[in-house]
């Protein structure tokens, strides 16, 4: 039996969670569906642009994404503090950007006289929409039921789009947050739809290479031409390890360490996925024209689905604990040394 939301979301335990979107039946709503000939590509640039809207909105960023043909993983990282110190008026904007604010509310935010009992009223509710803007539930409320109406307005037709309620896992500690990360963004290459990690399109590893902005690089063509340059960018998650953003406020490392862990993980041929990057492929620094000197300059300005965690097996014993239950079925990281 599905557990309430509540059960396993606690911000006092990670800001950090793994969300996983999928399609009715597992349908390719989003991808060429060979049953039916129909190509929705189209598609995958609608969650893109959702996304970016949604993280200007809710006090929350995207550290890494991907949308697939018949499914998207999303891992965010939720900024209570930052919602928090939000004024009224600033969490009546945000809101009013996704809905009609009660006449109560639209009252207030025009700054017209209310008395003591309707403005207690109208704060309490503040509080409520505040809340809203740090709770994944209402972010992926707002991502899913955009892209289902949009959808089937498209298709002109009606009923579920979504397979069901979606999946949410915790990340509790670095090494769980980067193997996370990684596994989100090589989702195309371990599926064949792409080969290199600079065409994966709709993925964050993509959008970050794009974003360092070297334009004479000579980047190894790919058999599919790449769209990324037509989408909408997402203001990503930042890394921590840089001169403008603290450790604790960012991923566990440098843009450069991330890019060249997802290029090593991409060569790792796994048992359960039959795709994998050429062993013959340049590293990607290479690739993309970079010695380590240009790019310090240029960035200066086991399957992730399983349980409800991600962690080594201590962080996922005290966040059993803390909780309060016997155990949490979860992806157990090895102890970094």
């Amino acid at each position: 039996m599905p557990m309430a939301r509540s059960r396993y979301v606690s911000l006092e335990a990670t800001p950090y969670y793994h969300c996983i979107g999928r399609c009715v039946r597992r349908a390719f709503l989003w991808g060429k569906d060979h049953f039916s000939g129909r190509d929705f590509s189209h598609r995958k640039a609608w969650v893109v642009e959702r996304l970016a809207e949604l993280s200007e909105v809710f006090s929350m960023s995207v550290c890494a994404y991907a949308v697939m043909s018949n499914h998207y993983h999303v891992v965010l990282h939720v900024d209570r503090e930052a919602a928090e110190k939000l004024s009224q008026e600033e969490v009546l904007q945000r809101w009013s950007r996704l809905f009609n604010l009660p006449y109560i509310l639209d009252q207030l935010m025009q700054g017209k006289n209310q008395d003591v009992a309707t403005r207690r009223v109208a704060d309490e509710f503040v509080e409520q929409l505040r809340a809203r803007l740090y709770d994944i539930s209402w972010f992926m409320r707002c991502l899913n039921e955009s892209i289902a109406r949009r959808a089937n307005a498209e298709d002109q037709c009606t009923g579920r789009f979504w397979e069901g309620r979606f999946k949410s896992q915790a990340i509790l500690d670095e090494a769980g947050l980067l193997a996370c990360c990684a596994y989100v963004d090589l989702n195309p290459i371990r599926a064949g739809i792409a080969d290199l990690p600079e065409n994966s399109d709709y993925t964050s590893i993509q959008q970050r290479l794009r974003d360092l902005k070297k334009p004479k690089a000579k980047r190894q063509k790919s058999t599919t031409p790449s769209t990324f340059a037509k989408q909408t960018k997402i203001p990503l998650h930042p890394f921590g390890n840089s001169l403008s953003v603290a450790p604790a406020q960012g991923l566990p490392c440098t843009a450069r360490d991330y890019i060249e862990l997802v290029d090593w993980a991409a060569r790792i041929v796994r048992s359960d996925k039959k795709h994998a990057m050429s062993q013959r492929v340049p590293p990607i620094l290479k690739r993309l024209g970079f010695t380590p000197e240009e790019f310090i300059k240029a960035t200066r300005a086991k399957a992730m689905t399983r349980g409800t965690a991600i962690a080594q097996v201590e962080r996922l014993r005290a966040y059993a604990e803390h909780l309060k239950k016997r155990c949490v079925i979860g992806v157990a990281m090895p102890v970094c040394t």
